[in-house]
């Protein structure tokens, strides 16, 4: 198992491959946006019907919860650089028979569905393979600084480049979201096919081995190793509150705060603002306090800014509450990341991520409900409320990892 590094080192050089990496990944993420935000405006105007629009989404949830193991597995045994590069060229192709159809009114629920469906599928392998792909890519010491380089990037192509873009496109056309988001694709497979990464040596693998083996491999090192059970025990929970919130405050903010959505804006740009700053702190967290406990120190944060988000029936309180917890979100998950990283065995780590993401994310859908739940009993301030709540528990179960 590789040693983790209490300290964090340098920043990661552009040269060496990251800088294209990154650059591949913010040029994605921007093309990504904009099609996850015009997607349901697209389904909006197809149906009326809004089990079916959130069907859409559900189709963008539903392969984590199916393939993302196995993509894990896929990726451990692949070259993750031209796993990769295949994947994003697949989705280009795909978004540019999307945009085509959009173009001549052949779209569809069930057409928006099984694309959402099939991209999220094809993303379970890329991002698998692209957090076994990152220590080839830059030394163990600014593994840290290079995850929180990389989601700074992808906050902000998402949040302050994409979504403004996103009414303009449109009056341009209603498939020119899903053409860009195509050629986004296109440009992503070029820059991470040109990378010069030597193909992993692996050891050969045992006869009879499969793929429900080698994920069984990866939930074991998982279990096994101490911190990273803990840290995925607190993740999950984390989650849990994260999709209730998420699912909700759009109510929250124009229902209990009658902010209008003006004020559901400014929610959500304060969200990103702080993402960014934390993308700005997050490895000087990790150098002065270690990785664990920038992520307690994160959790107790976010947990102060749901309390105050759920109590305080104010406008600017709601927004510095959410820039409080941008910010410390991507402290948590750089550092998450990164923990997983290090302390990975690297023929593994597409599996112990995937095992890892996935456990994580099954959280969200299962928030979603329950903050469905307290909303309709007990008002619209409640669900940020359950959040906190779960933000404490995930915060307590970090306490026996800090030594």
């Amino acid at each position: 198992m590789a040693a983790v590094q209490a300290v964090e080192g340098r920043a990661p050089a552009w040269r060496g491959g990251f800088g294209r990496l990154w650059s591949a990944a913010v040029v994605s993420k921007f093309g990504d946006s904009l099609r996850t935000a015009a997607m349901p405006l697209l389904a909006a105007t197809l149906t009326e019907d809004p089990v079916l629009v959130a069907l859409v989404s559900a189709g963008g949830f539903l392969p984590w919860l199916l393939f993302g193991l196995l993509g894990g597995a896929v990726a451990d045994r692949v070259d993750q650089r031209r796993a990769m590069w295949a994947v994003d060229l697949a989705r280009g192709l795909l978004m540019a028979a999307f945009a085509v159809a959009v173009a001549l009114g052949q779209a569809s629920i069930a057409l928006l569905i099984g694309v959402a469906f099939a991209l999220t599928t094809l993303q379970t392998l890329f991002d698998n393979a692209a957090t076994a792909l990152l220590p080839s890519l830059v030394p163990a010491h600014a593994l840290g600084s290079a995850n929180a380089r990389l989601m700074t990037g992808q906050q902000v192509a998402g949040t302050f480049l994409a979504a403004p873009l996103v009414p303009l496109l449109l009056v341009m056309g209603s498939s020119v979201p899903y053409a860009a988001d195509a050629l986004t694709y296109a440009l992503a497979a070029a820059l991470i096919a040109s990378l010069r990464v030597p193909a992993p040596v692996r050891a050969p693998r045992p006869a009879g081995s499969t793929l429900r083996g080698d994920v069984a491999a990866g939930l074991k090192v998982l279990w096994a190793d101490r911190r990273l059970r803990g840290l995925c025990t607190a993740t999950t929970l984390c989650n849990i509150g994260v999709g209730g919130l998420v699912a909700t405050l759009v109510l929250h903010v124009t229902g209990w705060l009658d902010a209008g959505q003006a004020g559901f804006a400014a929610a959500i740009t304060a969200y990103g603002v702080g993402g960014v700053a934390g993308g700005a702190v997050a490895g000087r967290l990790a150098a002065r306090f270690g990785r664990i406990r920038s992520v307690f120190l994160a959790g107790l944060a976010q947990t102060a800014a749901l309390v105050v988000l759920g109590t305080v029936r104010e406008l600017w309180a709601a927004v510095a509450a959410m820039a409080v917890f941008g910010l410390m979100g991507i402290v948590w998950n750089a550092n998450q990341t990164t923990l997983v990283q290090e302390r990975s065995p690297a023929e593994m780590l597409g599996r112990v991520s995937s095992a890892f993401r996935t456990l994580a994310v099954a959280g969200a859908p299962l928030g979603a409900l329950l903050a469905g739940v307290a909303a309709a009993g007990w008002g619209l301030n409640a669900p940020a409320l359950l959040a906190a709540a779960l933000m404490a528990s995930a915060v307590a179960a970090l306490v026996p990892l800090i030594n």
